[in-house]
């Protein structure tokens, strides 16, 4: 680190710390199915504050939890789905546009698979799907403003992520092209966002065009830095990479609004490395993990995420190859509640310090 950014680091650690990481919160796209109590927003609250959990993180494309046409423009049932989370004993942390965000730029190449999240009547006809994503994430705008909220969660969607690997060569100019359509496609999503007081942490994420911190330094260029344009940080993707998920905090603080605490494992051998050989997740060098199964440091996380002052939600996103959704689950809530820190309003040796008297200082500086 240069010296110049390690001192305005040390500074903005000293200045920062205020209130609290709100938690523990889930996501509750994982969960979600046809049966109870995994099929209503009423129910499935209700079983995760059971859990210890005091906050969900709603997936916006699962019409059995939320109607998001109806959210955006009626605030009744805004208030309505607010009453249900309340009632169950948890607040809601954001809105989730994974999906949708995701279709805002889809390359050729994934057109048949990611026509999966896309309803039937646009499915086969990418500007019509991509018209319907916009109109999507534009809509969760307005439906996390009435809900009260100011943050929201999603994905950039890929132009260029098939031409990953520099074989064969990309010709000049391509990734530059990918970024800046990536960008005109995506700012007047971020305009309207910033008009109705709101933002979009994309999650940094393989399969993005956004998935680590140098193509979020594009993205955010090509944006021209807009305020909108924000991080949810998921430590997880970093470490599959074998990225500085610490470092990434330093550089990026002041753009992260939103928190996946999900766990990863990655041991390469002599077989697979970070690519994983095209094999099953259970049988992948890097993999998802249940809480406190993988290999995240997140008593570090949670540490410097306090130090810079980010003070909204932890909240599980569950994935793991091996354990039950369930049982990750219910090891989840105390996990995240265990590593809260309850901030300090003094510092340690306070009880040493003694008023400043300019006299003492001159005579120990030898002025």
């Amino acid at each position: 680190m240069r010296n110049g950014l390690r001192v305005r680091v040390a500074l903005e650690m000293e200045n920062t710390m205020t209130a609290p990481i709100k938690g523990p919160a889930l996501f509750l796209a994982q969960f979600a199915g046809d049966s109870a109590p995994f099929n209503s927003l009423d129910s499935i609250c209700k079983w995760a504050a059971g859990l210890g959990y005091k906050g969900v993180q709603i997936p916006t494309f699962d019409a059995r939890l939320f109607d998001l046409d109806k959210a955006a423009e009626s605030q009744t049932y805004c208030d309505e789905i607010k009453g249900i989370c309340t009632e169950a004993g948890v607040e809601i942390t954001e809105l989730s546009t994974h999906l949708q965000g995701q279709l805002v730029a889809v390359n050729p190449a994934y057109d048949l698979s990611f026509d999966a999240f896309a309803p039937d009547a646009v499915k086969g006809n990418p500007a019509a799907r991509q018209a319907w994503a916009v109109d999507q994430v534009k809509k969760a705008a307005n439906a996390s403003q009435k809900l009260g909220l100011s943050h929201t969660v999603s994905f950039t969607g890929s132009l260029a992520f098939p031409y990953l690997y520099p074989w064969p060569q990309r010709p000049a100019g391509l990734i530059e092209e990918a970024f800046a359509e990536l960008a005109r496609r995506w700012r007047p999503i971020l305009d309207h966002y910033k008009d109705l007081g709101q933002d979009i942490g994309y999650e940094i994420h393989p399969g993005e065009d956004v998935f680590d911190g140098a193509t979020w330094e594009m993205f955010l260029d090509a944006l021209d830095g807009h305020e909108a344009a924000m991080i949810n940080y998921d430590p997880s993707h970093f470490l599959l990479q074998q990225m500085d998920y610490l470092a990434f905090i330093d550089l990026y603080h002041d753009r992260i609004n939103a928190f996946h605490v999900k766990d990863a494992e990655f041991n390469p051998d002599g077989r697979q490395g970070v690519y994983s050989g095209y094999q099953s997740w259970t049988n992948r060098a890097g993999r998802f993990r249940s809480l406190g199964d993988g290999q995240v440091d997140f008593g570090a996380i949670f540490s410097k995420l306090t130090q810079y002052g980010y003070d909204s939600w932890a909240v599980l996103e569950w994935e793991c190859c091996i354990k039950s959704p369930e049982q990750g689950a219910a090891e989840g809530a105390p996990f995240i509640a265990q590593h809260l820190i309850d901030v300090t309003g003094k510092a340690f040796d306070d009880f040493a310090g003694s008023e400043r008297d300019d006299a003492t200082l001159k005579r120990m500086l030898g002025l």
